[in-house]
């Protein structure tokens, strides 16, 4: 079974599963409560086939995924391995991404490398912040080849984060381990890896759209902030001279799919824009038209 793109409206690239069939959940209980409390979130956490449920019900397909930070967090993420099965279950719906700890060296790379061939993950997401690692530097050269041999993209968080916001030194989050030029560093040296810029990038908002302007690898999913709340300058480059690379993504459980939807009207963006955006360039990018 496979994503039927006339029976969808949406392509959703940015969609958190925090907790697996087990009950273990993506980060510390703490840390997933200051997230819940800073976001004004109600939505419950779900498991991947209530994800599935969820988005079929709206006749949207997703991009599913979990973060393992289990060196900078001490805990270990919910588990990949049952959130690609899930996905493969609801392969009507859902496409699965993996996630692999960089601080992990040669053992992350083995693991995306599994990843990929044995659970069949179509991608990877990362988030610096959280995962505590420069993306830039060299050390992780040998993670990018790897993905950017293995052929899928990778989703990185960039600019300011909801994770640790409002707490004592914001959990010992840096927020400058995501800012978007880091990006720039990897897809310059990585031409062959599809890097997805994830969010509208405050503060950084000008650097991600250069970025997205100059290299052709490189894509903006508009995710995690209210349509109303973009940059003018943003708003301008998904009009008009960056419309092919903007993806539509919530950052669900932050921010639903359907408020993103609702909102992004306010944009009165032209029809065919809004359709590549919330879903023929996820389809052109993930290989699905």
């Amino acid at each position: 079974m496979t994503i039927d793109l006339n029976a969808v409206t949406a392509i959703d690239v940015h969609v958190h599963v925090q907790i697996d069939d087990s009950g273990r959940t993506a980060s510390p209980p703490a840390l997933t409560a200051a997230m819940a409390a800073y976001f004004g979130s109600s939505e419950p956490p779900r498991t991947v086939d209530a994800t599935a449920h969820y988005y079929r019900e709206r006749k949207m397909a997703a991009v599913v995924f979990t973060v393992d930070a289990t060196t900078n967090l001490g805990h270990a993420p919910n588990s990949i391995d049952d959130l690609a099965a899930g996905a493969h279950r609801n392969a009507d719906v859902l496409i699965p991404f993996g996630s692999v700890d960089p601080l992990q060296g040669e053992a992350a790379v083995e693991e995306a490398r599994r990843q990929v061939g044995e659970l069949g993950v179509r991608g990877f997401k990362f988030h610096p912040s959280v995962q505590g690692f420069d993306p830039s530097a060299d050390e992780f050269d040998p993670l990018w080849s790897t993905i950017e041999e293995l052929g899928v993209p990778i989703i990185v968080h960039t600019g300011q984060t909801g994770a640790g916001a409002g707490t004592p030194g914001g959990w010992g989050f840096r927020l400058s381990l995501s800012n978007p030029m880091l990006l720039d560093d990897v897809a310059a040296r990585h031409p062959d890896l599809q890097v997805i810029m994830a969010h509208p990038s405050v503060p950084w908002q000008d650097e991600a759209l250069s970025i997205a302007t100059h290299k052709l690898n490189t894509w903006i999913d508009l995710s995690g902030w209210s349509p109303k709340y973009f940059s003018p300058a943003l708003v301008r480059a998904a009009r008009t001279y960056l419309k092919h690379k903007m993806l539509f993504g919530s950052d669900m459980p932050a921010l639903t799919p359907d408020r993103w939807l609702n909102d992004v009207q306010t944009l009165e963006l032209p029809a065919d824009v809004h359709e590549m955006i919330v879903k023929q360039n996820a389809a052109r990018l993930l290989g699905l038209s």
